[in-house]
């Protein structure tokens, strides 16, 4: 069975989506540590980060860069942190998450609670910054 990722890839679930290439997609967490907090993950489906390839691996990162750029620069924070658990569901993918302190990142700590129009509002924000770094990155 496809994970829920896949899912989304295939466009058979909704998500607020931020940014995508060929290869990538990055779209917001639904039960988000942060405001920002968005996923990045490949479009194919691999379970684990270090069993993709070399190539998409790296493409993954370089994707990630450049999503978390965006966020940076459009959610106010220190930095965006990275994060690899791969725990929660069984597709590769990298937690871009907007941070103000160390505490922000604690992944047992309650998850923030977003309306639909905050959470489209953020992901328009970040897709704006984005599209300023790199029109190809965008989605609608």
């Amino acid at each position: 069975m496809a994970s829920i990722f896949s899912q989304i890839v295939e466009g058979k679930l909704p998500a607020y989506k931020v940014a995508e290439t060929n290869d990538y997609l990055a779209f917001l967490d639904i039960r988000p540590l942060t405001r920002g907090h968005t996923l990045a993950i490949p479009k194919k489906e691999v379970d684990y980060i270090i069993d993709l390839d070399e190539a998409g691996y790296v493409g993954l990162w370089l994707f990630a860069r450049e999503v978390a750029r965006a966020i940076h620069a459009a959610v106010p924070c220190e930095r965006v942190a990275f994060a690899v658990v791969g725990l929660e569901v069984p597709h590769a993918h990298i937690h871009l998450v907007p941070i103000r302190s160390m505490a922000d990142l604690n992944f047992q700590n309650p998850r923030i609670e977003l309306t639909p129009e905050e959470f489209e509002a953020t992901a328009r924000a970040i897709r704006e910054k984005l599209q300023e770094f790199h029109p190809q990155k965008i989605v609608s």
